[in-house]
C-alpha cells in the first residue's frame, strides 16, 4: 500500500465531502477511491470515516488521523519545492481565477507584463463570475470583488469599485432623469442575477442601506448583455463601475443617481497564505497587486467621475 497516496485520497475525500465528488477530482475510479480507503482503515486497524448514503463524517481517530496527514504532506510539498528551486528563483506554474470583464479588462493585461519579466513562471489564468473553492480546486490566487467572509484565506487589497446605475442618454430623454431611487419603479430596469436580485436594487440610505423594488423589463446573465441593452435604450441597469467604464468614456451610457450609491465593494487578491509562500506566488502578489491599483484607481472606477482624460 502506498500510504502517502492513501493520505493524499483520504485528505481529498474529506475536502469533497463524497466519495464520488473526490474521485472525479483525482480523475480516479469510485472503486479505487473506496478500495484505496478501505486498505488504509485497515491498516491502521480503525475506521475513519462514517459513510451513508447521504453524508460522510469523520470519526475521532479520522479527525485527528487527518489533521497529522495536512502536516505531513504539506512538509513533503515544502521539501520538493526546495529541492526543485521554487524556493531560489521564482518558476512553476499559478493558478489564478477573476470574475470574468474585470479579468479580461485588468488581469489579462497585468498577467501579460508578468509573464514577459518572468519567463520561468507559467501562469493557468481562468475567468469566471462563481465563486470558486481555492483548496477543492487548487488555485494560487483568487481576484475577488466583495466583502470576503471570515476564513483562514490570506487578502491583499487592491481598491475598491462601486455600484453604478446607467441609462443611455437617449433613453433618459424619452423617459426623464431619476431623482430618487423610489422613481425607479416607473422605470424599465435591466437586471441580471450575479450582481443582485431582479426585483430590488439596494442604495445607500444615511448610515444603512435602502432596497427599492424595481421592474425588470429584461433579465439577462452576463454583464455584458446588460450593458449592451441598455447602450441600446432598453432600460436602466444597475452595474460594476469597471463594467461601463467605457461606455461612459464613449457617452453610450450615463450615470444616475449616484448620490445614493451603496458603499464601494472592496477588490483582493486572495490567496491560501501557506508560509513560507513560494517565490512564485510571492512575486506574482509583488508585481500584480501595485498595478492593478493603479488601473482600479481610475476616476472612473474608484471615483464619481463621468469623464474620461
Amino acid at each position: 500500500m502506498d500510504r502517502l497516496e492513501s493520505m493524499s485520497i483520504l485528505v481529498a475525500v474529506v475536502d469533497a465531502g463524497s466519495l464520488s465528488a473526490a474521485a472525479r477530482k483525482l480523475d480516479m475510479p469510485l472503486a479505487t477511491v473506496s478500495r484505496k480507503l478501505g486498505e488504509l482503515e485497515s491498516h491502521l486497524h480503525t475506521r475513519l470515516l462514517l459513510r451513508t448514503t447521504r453524508q460522510l463524517s469523520l470519526t475521532e481517530a479520522g479527525a485527528s488521523y487527518v489533521a497529522a496527514c495536512r502536516r505531513i504532506l504539506e512538509e513533503i510539498g515544502e521539501a520538493e519545492r526546495t529541492a526543485t528551486g521554487e524556493y531560489a528563483m521564482p518558476k512553476g506554474e499559478l493558478v489564478v481565477t477573476a470574475p470574468v470583464v474585470f479579468g479580461r479588462l485588468h488581469v489579462v493585461p497585468v498577467v501579460a507584463e508578468f509573464l514577459a519579466q518572468y519567463p520561468e513562471i507559467n501562469i493557468n489564468l481562468v475567468l469566471t463570475d462563481r465563486v470558486t473553492h481555492m483548496m477543492e480546486e487548487q488555485i494560487d490566487v483568487a481576484l475577488r470583488i466583495g466583502q470576503l467572509p471570515d476564513s483562514n484565506l490570506m487578502a491583499v487589497r487592491v481598491g475598491t469599485v462601486r455600484r453604478v446605475i446607467c441609462a443611455s442618454p437617449a433613453y433618459l430623454r424619452a423617459r426623464g432623469t431619476p431623482k430618487t431611487p423610489r422613481e425607479l419603479s416607473a422605470h424599465d430596469c435591466i437586471t441580471f442575477e450575479v450582481l443582485a436580485s431582479k426585483r430590488a436594487w439596494v442604495f445607500g440610505h444615511g448610515k444603512g442601506e435602502l432596497s427599492v423594488p424595481v421592474h425588470s423589463r429584461l433579465s439577462v446573465n452576463t454583464a455584458e448583455a446588460a450593458i449592451d441593452a441598455a447602450t441600446l435604450g432598453a432600460g436602466v441597469i444597475r452595474v460594476l463601475s469597471y463594467q461601463v467604464a467605457e461606455s461612459l468614456c464613449s457617452q453610450a451610457l450615463q450615470v444616475v443617481l449616484d448620490r445614493y450609491e451603496a458603499d464601494p465593494l472592496p477588490v483582493s487578491l486572495v490567496h491560501q497564505g501557506q508560509a513560507p509562500l513560494p517565490l512564485k506566488l510571492r512575486a506574482f502578489l509583488d508585481f500584480v497587486a501595485p498595478r492593478l491599483r493603479e488601473r482600479i484607481a481610475s476616476p472612473l472606477i474608484s471615483g464619481a467621475a463621468t469623464a474620461c482624460d
